[in-house]
């Protein structure tokens, strides 16, 4: 019979139970046969869900999204558990002795006048804890798993804090207008078009920084803009009964504009 009491409302506790339950012979067959790697993505996935709730300020999906990556967190540590490597409680464990530690002004004699100290110290501690000896230790310790565009910005913050960066705006400018002539350069088959690219969206990452600017929120604005112009050239296509791959590039480009005119030029 199954060991399990159905209630009104559940706890943190019986989320481990149920996660025990499904993951234990002659539970769900679908969560015994997943590991570490099948479900890495559901993690991702869950993540960007919660952070999706946040960015629309809907406090009730926030709610439900934060439970599903909460239960990825504890799907997790229940492998671990069954093989006898760690469970929550250790995962717990870990987190309070490091939010202890990172917090000296709170929970030791350390003395702090503003937020930045604050994040210095965080820094200094984080760089002591993870045996970090130089600054390009702390480079290759920011996640490859980061999207591309965040872990460049973390990358160049880290290498500014180290004292390496340019002097002011312009300087990242002027790279980001050379990098984008070594792009134009390999079009025309002068390098590789791959690494320049890459070289640009760098460069852009770096501008964004002198900016004040989240390069990842930038380029999700454009995404948008990009998504509301396009629908309404499409429409408006559709208007005239014409298709977009019947249109000559002359007449699509009014349409862009006729767009940009009616959605904003923000």
């Amino acid at each position: 019979m199954l060991d399990f009491t159905f209630k009104e409302n559940y706890t943190f506790e019986d989320l481990l139970h149920i996660m025990e339950i499904l993951r234990a012979p002659g539970g769900c067959m679908w969560d015994r046969e997943q590991d570490h790697h099948s479900i890495r993505r559901n993690f991702i996935e869950e993540t960007y869900e919660a952070i999706e709730a946040i960015d629309n300020d809907d406090a009730v999906l926030l709610q439900e999204e934060l439970g599903d990556v909460l239960l990825q967190v504890v799907f997790h540590a229940q492998m671990e558990k069954e093989k006898g490597v760690f469970d929550i409680q250790d995962v717990a464990d870990g987190i309070c002795k490091k939010l202890i530690f990172r917090h000296p002004h709170i929970f030791g004699d350390t003395k702090v006048q503003s937020t930045e100290e604050i994040l210095g110290n965080w820094e200094d501690l984080k760089k002591t804890e993870k045996h970090q000896q130089t600054a390009a230790d702390g480079l290759e310790s920011v996640a490859r798993s980061l999207p591309a565009l965040i872990r460049a910005d973390k990358v160049l913050k880290k290498a500014s804090k180290a004292g390496f960066d340019w002097e002011n705006a312009s300087n990242a400018l002027a790279k980001a207008h050379e990098e984008l002539v070594e792009v134009e350069r390999a079009f025309a088959g002068d390098g590789d078009l791959a690494d320049e690219i890459g070289d640009l969206f760098f460069a852009a990452v770096h501008l964004a920084r002198f900016a004040g600017v989240e390069p990842e929120q930038a380029l999700e604005r454009a995404t948008d803009k990009f998504i509301q112009r396009f629908t309404i050239a499409e429409q408006q296509a559709t208007a005239q009964n014409r298709e977009f791959s019947a249109m000559t590039q002359v007449e699509l480009e009014t349409l862009w504009q006729q767009a940009k005119h009616a959605g904003g030029q923000a």
